[in-house]
C-alpha cells in the first residue's frame, strides 16, 4: 500500500515540477488559473502523499532505522544535490529574479485575487515557503502523531505562516495598506524599529498607527514578558516563520546539527556578534534621524545595506536554509538570528521555562542528543539529573518526544528552583 502511495505521489510531484519548469521558460501551457492549477495542484498533492506515505499504516512512535544511511538524512549524494538546489534558488530570488520571471508571472492570477496586483519575486518566495511549511507540516504531524505537544505546535507554526506570513500581508496590499508582517519585529525585522519606517506606517492612517505601535510594543514589552514566562519557545517554535520552516521542512535533517564543543563556542560568539551588529545599525539609523542626516547619513546607509546583504540575505536565506541538508536545520536560528539571541539571554538568566530530567530512568540511548537541532548534549544533562536551561534551546520538545523512558519534561516554574 505504501509503495503504491509513494508511486502516485512521485508521479503527481513530477507533473507539477514539469509544469513549473515549463513556467520558467514562459510556456503558454501554464498561463491563467488553468495553468496555475496544472502546476500546483499535482505538486501539492504529490508532496503531501510523499510526506505522509512512509508513516501510513505504521505504529505511532519515532523510528530511528537508517537515519544515518539515507541519501538525504545522512549527508549523502541526495543531500548535497538538494543543498545546491536550495542555495541556487535563494541566490536567484535575492539577486537574479529575472531568471524566475516565468514562474512569477504564472502566479499572477493568485496575486491579483489576494493582493490586487501582479506577483513579484517575493510573492513567489512567500508562496513556496508557505507551501513547504504546510506540506512538511503534514509530515511532521504524521511522524509525531503519538505526541500531543508536537501536533499542537506544528498546527501553530503552519497557521502563523499561512495566515500572518503570507495571506495577511497580501490582503493588506489589496486594501492599500503597507505590507506588514505581524509575526516579525525588531531585531529580526530590523526596520520595524527604524524611525523613518515607523513614521511611514503612522502616516498611512489609523491602521498604520496600530502597526507601528504593534512593532514597538511586541519588541520592547511583549517579547521579554512572554519569554520570561514561556521561554523562547513561544516564538521560536510556535510563531516564527524561520522556526516554522526549520521545524517542518527541516525536520528530516535535525540530527545533522553539530554537537561539538567548538560548534557551541562558535555559536555563542556568532549569534551575539550579530545582535551587536543590528544594535549598532539601529543606533546609527536613529542617530542619523536625530541629526537630520547631518553627518551619519552615509554611515547609517552603508551599515544598513551591508547588514541586509550579509545577515538578511546570505546568512538567513542562502546559508540558513540552503545548508539544511548538510549542517542540519536551525543553522540560522542557532548561529546568527539576533531575535534568538535576545530571547536566549532572557531564557538563560530570567525565565520560568526549563526541561526537567529524571536521571534515574535514563538508559543512555542518546536519542535526545541525536535529535536536538540546536546541538545540545541533552543526554549529559539527563544522566546527571540536571534541568536543561540553555540559551540556545528553542523548546521544540522533540527530545522528550523521542525519549523511550519519559525522562524529559518541558515545564514552567519559579526561576529560583532551576
Amino acid at each position: 500500500m505504501n509503495r503504491n502511495l509513494t508511486l502516485l505521489g512521485l508521479v503527481l510531484l513530477l507533473v507539477g515540477l514539469g509544469t513549473f519548469v515549463a513556467s520558467l521558460f514562459g510556456h503558454a501551457l501554464v498561463g491563467g488559473w488553468g495553468g496555475l492549477a496544472l502546476t500546483w495542484l499535482p505538486f501539492t498533492a504529490g508532496g503531501l502523499i510523499l510526506a505522509v506515505a512512509p508513516y501510513a499504516g505504521t505504529t505511532p512512535g519515532i523510528k530511528n532505522d537508517g537515519i544515518w544511511r539515507g541519501t538525504f538524512s545522512g549527508r549523502g549524494v541526495g543531500a548535497w544535490l538538494l543543498g545546491l538546489v536550495l542555495t541556487g534558488f535563494y541566490c536567484l530570488v535575492y539577486w537574479w529574479p529575472e531568471h524566475l520571471e516565468g514562474a512569477i508571472r504564472a502566479l499572477d492570477p493568485l496575486a491579483q485575487a489576494l493582493a490586487g496586483g501582479p506577483a513579484s519575486q517575493w510573492f513567489l518566495y512567500g508562496y513556496l515557503y508557505t507551501l513547504a511549511v504546510t506540506i512538511m507540516g503534514a509530515r511532521m504531524a504524521m511522524r509525531y502523531r503519538h505526541n500531543r505537544y508536537q501536533l499542537v505546535r506544528t498546527a501553530s507554526v503552519v497557521f502563523f505562516q499561512l495566515a500572518f506570513g503570507f495571506l495577511v500581508p497580501q490582503l493588506l496590499r489589496a486594501f492599500q495598506q503597507p505590507e506588514f508582517y505581524f509575526t516579525y519585529f525588531w531585531p529580526l525585522k530590523k526596520e520595524y524599529l527604524f524611525p523613518n519606517d515607523l513614521q511611514g506606517l503612522a502616516s498611512s492612517g489609523g491602521f498604520g498607527v496600530f502597526m507601528a505601535f504593534w512593532g514597538v510594543a511586541v519588541a520592547l514589552v511583549a517579547t521579554p514578558v512572554l519569554t520570561w514566562y514561556f521561554g523562547k519557545r513561544w516564538y521560536c517554535s510556535w510563531v516564527c516563520g524561520c522556526g516554522g520552516l526549520a521545524e517542518t521542512a527541516g525536520d528530516p535533517f535535525r540530527q545533522l546539527s553539530d554537537k561539538s564543543l567548538s560548534a557551541w563556542k562558535f555559536e555563542r560568539w556568532s549569534i551575539h556578534l550579530t545582535l551587536v551588529a543590528v544594535t549598532v545599525v539601529t543606533a546609527l539609523v536613529f542617530g542619523n534621524w536625530a541629526l537630520g542626516g547631518a553627518w551619519l547619513g552615509e554611515a547609517s546607509g552603508k551599515a544598513t545595506h551591508w547588514y541586509g546583504f550579509l545577515v538578511g540575505s546570505v546568512l538567513s536565506g542562502v546559508v540558513g536554509v540552503g545548508f539544511y541538508p548538510i549542517l542540519g536545520t536551525r543553522v540560522w536560528c542557532r548561529y546568527f538570528c539576533p531575535q534568538a539571541a535576545i530571547l536566549g539571554l532572557i531564557q538563560r538568566f530570567y525565565s520560568r521555562f526549563r526541561i526537567t530530567t529524571n536521571g534515574g530512568q535514563c538508559i543512555s540511548c542518546g536519542n535526545c542528543s541525536t535529535y536536538c537541532e540546536m546541538g545540545i548534549d541533552v543526554r549529559a544533562y539527563a544522566q546527571r539529573g540536571q534541568n536543561i536551561v540553555r540559551a540556545s534551546c528553542v523548546g521544540c520538545g522533540v527530545c522528550a518526544a523521542v525519549c523511550p523512558r519519559g525522562v524529559l519534561k518541558l515545564e514552567n516554574g519559579p526561576v529560583k528552583t532551576r
